[in-house]
């Protein structure tokens, strides 16, 4: 609970004092806009990987090469916690918005930062207002700021991921830009299996190749978010399976 009380805690502080640094980055982006994006980027994933060590959250981070870096991207994801976003946002190289729930949006403070940072807001309820969220996020692409999504569309009750919704790669097919699947494992147990009890954890984040939407036949490109998510559930469980193999290690007589 301690950590819990703690983490709220930084993040209400670092919201309140951010209210004048907002302004400051309203300025800087008069002059230069690129350099406002990257400067709210860098101070909102420090704030991440403070939260990350006061929740005692170890990562071990593989494939982050693999993210391309002279283009944006549509980073794909399955979804158990709050923290596959702080964790994952605390990661990103270059400018990402974030598809996240409507009802983010109605919180003080952090709807200005995420709206900042080029996060859109869906309500899944109107398919008119996502089909919107959908063609901003696609001219968010062809500026160069990639996007992440949880094709899911809901963090689920368990570690088994819901099929992917094919809308959700629809800014893929209309650009053409590469996917980078990225497999999140344990994110449950820092706090969704306990709320709000948190519990120091180590994940595991695992960004596969870029499926370079541009190459693939038309048949392939109508299942882009099944290859998506079996490319993320195969990582998930490799993962899973070195987890077994480490434990049986350890248990070990020397």
């Amino acid at each position: 609970m301690l950590r819990f009380i703690i983490s709220i805690g930084f993040a209400a502080l670092y919201l309140i004092l951010g209210i004048p640094v907002l302004g400051i980055e309203f300025l800087i982006g008069k002059v230069n806009p690129y350099k406002r994006d990257i400067s709210s980027l860098r101070m909102v994933q420090w704030a991440f990987r403070v939260i990350m060590r006061i929740c005692g959250v170890k990562t071990t981070v593989i494939g982050h090469e693999n993210i391309p870096k002279d283009e944006a991207v549509l980073y794909v994801a399955n979804h158990n916690s709050y923290f596959d976003i702080i964790i994952t946002y605390s990661m990103c190289p270059g400018l990402t918005g974030y598809i996240s729930k409507d009802d983010i949006a109605r919180i003080p403070l952090m709807n200005l930062w995420m709206k900042r940072l080029y996060c859109l807001f869906m309500d899944r309820s109107d398919v008119k207002q996502s089909l919107k969220v959908i063609l901003q996020a696609t001219e968010l692409i062809k500026k160069g700021i990639s996007v992440c999504v949880f094709p899911e569309g809901t963090r689920g009750d368990s570690n088994a991921m819901q099929p992917f919704k094919s809308g959700s790669m629809k800014m893929a097919e209309k650009t053409g830009c590469p996917v980078v699947p990225i497999a999140i494992s344990n994110t449950r147990s820092i706090v969704s299996d306990h709320f709000p009890i948190v519990c120091p954890a180590h994940v595991t984040v695992e960004y596969g190749r870029p499926i370079c939407t541009r190459e693939l036949p038309k048949e392939e490109k109508k299942a882009l978010a099944r290859i998506a998510q079996d490319e993320i559930q195969e990582m998930l469980d490799r993962t899973a399976a070195e987890q077994v193999i480490a434990m049986r290690h350890s248990h070990m007589p020397v």
